[in-house]
């Protein structure tokens, strides 16, 4: 369904207004597809997302609670993280697992890969299935405060359809885990 397009966008000037370490964000003068004159403001990601739904043999997963800054309050999640572009995914998937619910896993599954809103970013996320899974220790991450959750799958699904669970993220994967467990390719 990927149809190479023409882009009908021209940039006059393009100039990088905002740096830190996780994004940069740029502002350009533009041509509208339409013809008109224009702005675009863009933010563009350091890393790839990465989701995690990890899934015991009773059918259990972890969710992890914390408090958002830039929405300004508190999200339920699956397990997640930055994966520099340059890192493994999968690696960067197992650090993560580790370092936010304590868990390893002995099998894994790339189910799903998305872009979060691709109107004003450019990032990409990648969410796995880890199963197989043992307790392991990764220190956390100095600027995260968790709280964490162990609970039927099939709950979290509904949490999403509740809307109580909103992140992008968490509700991409959840529902893809869902589907995957109807049509038995889980």
């Amino acid at each position: 369904m990927t149809e190479k397009q023409h882009n009908p966008w021209k940039t006059i000037s393009k100039e990088r207004v905002y740096d830190n370490k996780w994004i940069n964000v740029s502002h350009a003068e533009v041509i509208t597809p339409t013809g008109t004159n224009g702005i675009y403001g863009t933010v563009h990601f350091k890393n790839i997302a990465i989701g995690i739904i990890p899934i015991d043999e009773e059918g259990n997963t972890w969710l992890v609670g914390q408090y958002r800054y830039a929405l300004d309050e508190y999200s339920w999640e699956i397990p997640e993280g930055g994966c520099p572009i340059q890192m493994d995914k999968l690696d960067a998937a197992k650090r993560e697992l580790a370092e936010e619910v304590g868990l390893a896993a002995t099998h894994w599954q790339e189910i799903l890969r998305m872009h979060t809103s691709n109107s004003v970013c450019d990032e990409m996320a990648v969410i796995f299935i880890a199963k197989g899974l043992s307790p392991a220790f990764a220190p956390l991450d100095d600027t995260e405060l968790l709280q964490i959750k162990k609970l039927p799958l099939t709950k979290a699904v509904q949490l999403v359809l509740n809307g109580q669970i909103t992140d992008s993220l968490s509700v991409a994967g959840l529902l893809k885990v869902n589907w995957m467990m109807n049509e038995k390719k889980i």
